[in-house]
């Protein structure tokens, strides 16, 4: 492992992807979509030093009259500019509890669960969000799908009138077999890892992860004959056949996961963890370190003429609980991120994650070309290192995101090219209580860069809100990153998905929190899911949340 010395000459790293896109911040990129005509001259593209903190973007935020900079931005950076100003309703999704289906494919708590749904219907939400999991469907044999326990829920929605999507998790769930929502991957899956441990991730400390298979091999046959790419493409087609009748009438979108808690990333730290991170700052560890990953590192850096830069990751990251400025790589002055070895990897480590959406959202579109769903994908909020130069949570996940480089553009335009949509969490938090126990944490920073980037490429949002909430606070924030990505928008693709159904969510306070935040977002499509699709649930009243109350009381 060895750090370019400054006399190294610098380099482009294209090679590392066969399609490459300039992401430095430096300069705007070219207009993207083939139905805008209008050519502006190159624009200066000062996207970070204005989103490091909720109070740089608050001149441009709507509602705190900021419209005319707004607009100026929009003009600046070759946004289409708003034609009409009207506020269109956002639909609201609420993601069904994680355990609802068992190992053995059979759906659990039906009743409450059907008194859930009615409760949903009255409070005007426009679907449900169901995960979909590999270990579940496909568990002991490949190519042996049970598909039993999500054909029983999409029929209740139905009769519920209420919309779905639906999320195919291709990761592992849960802690281990002691957690209550564990799934792990596939059982012939493991077995193959266990003959082949380079199948999973590796850091640098020879520690393996069993979230999501390494992308390093998407290509190779290593899933008892075929590659791990293939396998998504049959579960999908599976998927796509067994549900037909119902894609685009109830199921309405399909969210494909791509790694780690179904998010485009690489699992830097254990999900579990990644959920508390920021209270903790973790930088995360870089997992380039099984042999498909070594081998695509070391032709790249062949192909670059540095053959030592080939045999591993950087050194000088310190650990996971180090503080960035204290390593070599990390630090703002003069870290090892900004030297050419620094670029180097980062331009690969971040390619190679961007290559594996690419195979993925390629799969995705030809199969459920014709179908009417939308598609989409997910990607991770990590922001507790945002007010950094360097970034370093964010460039262990595969997020080549700096003060210098914008690493979001590159996901937006890849999603756009397939027509697929952007799902992303932090919708409820606010800098100004992050900051209170983390200084450089920006989570408003990070989301309205990735939503600009979105506004950019011209593809639809699905918020999320990255914990439970049920505060006013935070549904406020919701709607204020809402309105941050519509403005002026002719026709806003915003969508919320809500996470998630759980018994606190009926309790009498939250619950009417929760419906007046639904009516506040859906405005005009309030109900519209019923009477879309034929739902022969009726309205209902208070008294079915008091059923589930009682319900989830004695479950």
């Amino acid at each position: 492992m060895a750090i370019a010395s400054p006399s190294t000459p610098t380099f482009s790293a294209s090679f590392c992807c066969k399609r490459t896109v300039s992401t430095h911040l430096t300069r705007f990129p070219s207009t993207l979509s083939p139905t805008r005509t209008r050519h502006l001259p190159p624009r200066r593209f000062a996207i970070s030093s204005r989103l490091n903190s909720s109070k740089s973007c608050g001149s441009v935020y709507p509602d705190n009259g900021g419209s005319e900079d707004f607009e100026h931005y929009e003009l600046q950076h070759g946004f289409t500019g708003p034609v009409e100003r009207r506020r269109r309703g956002s639909p609201v999704y609420v993601t069904l509890p994680a355990e609802l289906v068992a190992e053995d494919g059979k759906v659990r708590r039906i009743k409450v669960l059907t008194a859930s749904l009615r409760a949903l219907v009255t409070a005007g939400v426009e679907g449900v969000v169901m995960e979909i999991w590999w270990g579940i469907v496909e568990r002991e044999k490949p190519r042996v799908y049970n598909w039993g326990g999500y054909l029983d829920l999409v029929a209740l929605a139905r009769r519920c009138g209420l919309k779905v999507r639906a999320v195919l998790a291709f990761h592992q769930r849960g802690t281990g077999p002691g957690d209550p929502l564990w799934v792990s991957l596939p059982q012939w899956v493991l077995e193959e890892i266990d003959k082949d441990p380079d199948i999973a991730y590796t850091d640098r400390f020879g520690r393996r992860n069993m979230e999501y298979i390494s992308l390093g091999c998407d290509m190779f046959p290593v899933l008892k004959g075929r590659s791990p790419l293939q396998a998504y493409s049959d579960f999908m087609m599976n998927f796509r056949d067994t549900f037909r009748s119902l894609l685009g009438v109830v199921i309405t979108g399909v969210q494909v996961g791509m790694g780690p808690a179904g998010e485009l990333r690489y699992p830097s730290c254990p999900s579990q963890k990644l959920a508390w991170a920021w209270h903790t700052r973790e930088l995360g560890e870089f997992q380039c370190y099984d042999k498909y990953m070594i081998a695509s590192l070391n032709a790249c850096a062949h192909d670059a003429g540095m053959r030592e830069w080939g045999y591993g990751g950087p050194i000088g990251t310190g650990n996971l609980m180090h503080g960035p400025e204290n390593t070599e790589f990390f630090k703002s002055n003069g870290g090892s991120w900004n030297t050419p070895f620094g670029k180097f990897f980062l331009q690969w480590y971040s390619g190679m994650l961007l290559l594996h959406g690419e195979r993925i959202c390629r799969e995705a579109k030809t199969i459920f070309q014709g179908t009417e769903v939308d598609t989409s994908a997910k990607v991770a909020g990590i922001h507790w290192h945002y007010g950094m130069q360097s970034h370093p949570s964010e460039l262990t996940a595969g997020y080549y995101n700096t003060s210098r480089r914008d690493g979001y553009l590159p996901i937006a335009r890849m999603l756009g090219r397939y027509g697929f949509g952007l799902c992303c969490s932090g919708f409820g938090m606010r800098d100004v209580e992050e900051k209170k126990t983390n200084p450089v944490s920006s989570p408003e920073g990070f989301l309205k860069q990735l939503l600009l980037a979105a506004r950019v490429c011209h593809i639809p949002i699905e918020g999320e809100n990255s914990t439970t909430f049920l505060e006013d606070e935070s549904f406020e924030q919701v709607l204020k990153m809402s309105k941050f990505y519509t403005y002026g928008l002719e026709s806003p693709t915003f969508s919320f998905n809500f996470m998630r159904m759980d018994r606190y969510l009926f309790e009498q306070h939250k619950w009417v929190r929760f419906t007046r935040f639904v009516k506040q977002l859906s405005g005009a499509n309030i109900f519209r899911a019923r009477l879309d699709f034929g739902g022969d649930v009726q309205p209902t009243s208070m008294s079915d949340v008091v059923k589930v109350r009682a319900a989830y009381t004695y479950c």
